[in-house]
């Protein structure tokens, strides 16, 4: 499963889910959402003709662990799950799932524990936060061979035309000032 889409909205509002399907984007990401209302999300947003991915590592009431994504995967049914544990993104894949392995960078340990964790759970996207350092971004499409997504602290155009110029293949954001550049990307 191939993204395309440059720009990705994220958010932690269900009002926001149920705008963004009127729109023209194919993939938007639920953030924070409580377990009982998954089905209903995930129900709205392909009745609408479109995909979730939904983090895993944010659903309230939910462990992320193997046990929960499998509940994901067969019970809910999003079209991926993102998360920063190998066995969610184990867990995605063998059930044909679209998995995003996403990675917080401080410092050049946590970029090198982050090679070893894609290299063992074999992610189809890596999403890099914070999106903001074109140069650590290059460095993961170089190192990994993997399309990216950049998020976190993309506040303006340059931003998000830096993290694509970089290598990332999409950006992520919450950001609804945002989410407009879509259409010029």
């Amino acid at each position: 499963m191939e993204i395309t889409q440059k720009m990705i909205p994220a958010t932690n509002r269900i009002s926001d889910i149920e705008s963004l399907v009127h729109n023209h984007f194919e993939y938007m990401i639920m953030l924070q959402i409580h377990i009982s209302q998954l089905t209903y999300v995930v129900d709205f947003v392909h009745r609408h003709k479109k995909k979730i991915l939904l983090h895993a590592d944010l659903i309230q009431g939910l462990k992320a662990d193997e046990a929960g994504a499998q509940y994901l995967c067969q019970d809910i049914k999003p079209d991926g799950l993102i998360s920063t544990h190998a066995q969610v993104i184990t867990t995605a894949k063998k059930r044909g799932l679209l998995a995003v392995q996403r990675i917080f960078l401080i410092d050049s340990h946590s970029l090198e524990t982050s090679y070893r964790v894609i290299q063992s759970a074999h992610p189809d996207y890596i999403e890099v936060l914070p999106g903001i350092m074109p140069s650590v971004i290059r460095d993961v499409c170089t190192q990994t061979k993997l399309p990216v997504f950049a998020g976190g602290f993309l506040h303006t155009t340059t931003d998000v035309k830096a993290a694509l110029a970089a290598g990332a293949s999409s950006v992520t954001t919450s950001d609804k000032t945002l989410w407009s550049l879509q259409r010029e990307l």
